[in-house]
């Protein structure tokens, strides 16, 4: 009895400790950002469309296994990336400008899954159209914490695998 509460107790807590690290970005990481000229309706929906376009490109930057790795993935797509807002703005008649810029960009602090990520300049791909007042969406590249194919990204826990042996 006693060794069957022991094991409970551990296991509660490395699921509660995995909880709190599945979404944390390590200090080492790449973000993506788009924000939009304004809140206006039609701002938003052409902003959605250019997450949306380049999210296949950028799809590409799970397999990789190092930062490294996604690094230059991302410098030399700079141009591709450029194409397709391009493109995205074209198709949709959308005639306000846009920058884009990979390297160190500002964000401003930003709260995910109950985790508060101060503001300061980030390794980061960052698309601004047009004025660039309105809301973004923003997630993180490297680690694979968005455009994940699973929905669920989950760092290994060894004493969770411990469990698991336990158990089997």
């Amino acid at each position: 009895m006693k060794k069957t509460i022991i094991i409970l107790t551990i296991f509660i807590l490395v699921l509660s400790l995995n909880k709190h690290e599945k979404y944390r970005i390590p200090k080492e990481s790449i973000r993506f950002r788009v924000v939009a000229n304004t809140n206006d309706a039609n701002d938003q929906k052409i902003k959605r469309k250019v997450v949306k376009n380049l999210k296949t490109n950028l799809l590409k930057t799970n397999k990789f296994k190092n930062i490294e790795e996604t690094r230059n993935y991302m410098k030399n797509e700079l141009p591709e990336f450029t194409n397709i807002v391009e493109k995205t703005l074209k198709d949709n008649n959308y005639d306000k400008n846009f920058h884009i810029n990979y390297g160190k960009n500002y964000f401003p602090q930003k709260t995910y899954e109950n985790e508060l990520y101060p503001q300061g300049e980030y390794e980061s791909l960052v698309v601004t159209l047009g004025d660039g007042e309105g809301d973004n969406f923003w997630c993180v590249l490297f680690p694979p914490l968005c455009f994940n194919e699973t929905k669920d990204y989950h760092y290994k826990s060894l004493i969770k695998e411990i469990i698991n042996k336990i158990f089997e």
